[in-house]
C-alpha cells in the first residue's frame, strides 16, 4: 500500500474483525504456486474466488532478507516482492489455467509497481517451481507481448523462499470489507484492469 492510505490501513488494523488467518481444508493433492501482481490483499482474494484453489496466503519472496516485515519490505531494500502462494488441486484448476488469473488481474506493462502502488516491492512476477512452470510462464507471457504488440514488464523469476505476511494482511478482504473495498476502489485497480483486458 503506497502512504497514501497509511492511515487507512492504520484503522483497519484497529478494526479487525478475526486477529487469526481463516483456515481453510487443504486437498491430499495439493500443489502450490506463486505470483506476485501489486498489493497482496488483492491477488489473494482473486485467486481465492477461482475453482480449485483452496487457499492464497499473502508473504514476501524474492529477496535477500530472511523472515522479512512488512515494514522492511515496503522500504524497497529486501529485494523482495509482495507476493501470494496459492494452494491449489490440480485435479481441478491447471497451472495454465492459474496463469490467465494472473495476467488478468496485474498491469503487465508497468515496471515500477502495480496501479497505486509504486516500488521494487509492488512490481509483476512468476515464480514457477519447476521447468515445465517456467516453460508455461514464459510462454504465457509471450503470448501477452504478442496480442498488445508490446514489451511486457512482469518477470518470470526462480522460485525462492516465501515468507508468510504478518496475520493482519491475511483475508485482509474478509476481515475488513469496507476498508479492503475502499482501498481497491482508490488505487484504481478494476478500472485499469478492464482498460486492459475488458469487462471480468
Amino acid at each position: 500500500m503506497t502512504r497514501l492510505f497509511s492511515l487507512i490501513v492504520l484503522l483497519a488494523l484497529a478494526a479487525c474483525a478475526s486477529p487469526q488467518p481463516i483456515e481453510r481444508a487443504q486437498p491430499a493433492n495439493a500443489a502450490t504456486a506463486v505470483f506476485a501482481a501489486g498489493c497482496f490483499w488483492c491477488v489473494e482474494q482473486a485467486f481465492e474466488k477461482t475453482p480449485g484453489v483452496s487457499q492464497a496466503v499473502s508473504g514476501y519472496t524474492g529477496g535477500t532478507t530472511v523472515n522479512p516485515t512488512y515494514q522492511q519490505v515496503t522500504v524497497g531494500d529486501t529485494g523482495h516482492f509482495e507476493a501470494v502462494k496459492v494452494t491449489y488441486d490440480p485435479a481441478v484448476v491447471t497451472y495454465a489455467q492459474l496463469l490467465d488469473v494472473f495476467w488478468k488481474n496485474v498491469d503487465p506493462f508497468d515496471p515500477i509497481g502495480q496501479f497505486c502502488d509504486k516500488g521494487p516491492s509492488y512490481r509483476g512476477a512468476i515464480f514457477p517451481a519447476t521447468p515445465e512452470e517456467t516453460a508455461a510462464a514464459e510462454g504465457s507471457k509471450q503470448a501477452v507481448a504478442q496480442r498488445f504488440g508490446r514489451a511486457v514488464a512482469v518477470e518470470v523469476l526462480p522460485s525462492a523462499a516465501f515468507y508468510d505476511a504478518e496475520t493482519y494482511h491475511q483475508d485482509y478482504y474478509l476481515k475488513n470489507p469496507s476498508t479492503y473495498n475502499f482501498y481497491k476502489w482508490r488505487c484504481g485497480r478494476a478500472q485499469r484492469l478492464e482498460e486492459i483486458w475488458g469487462p471480468a
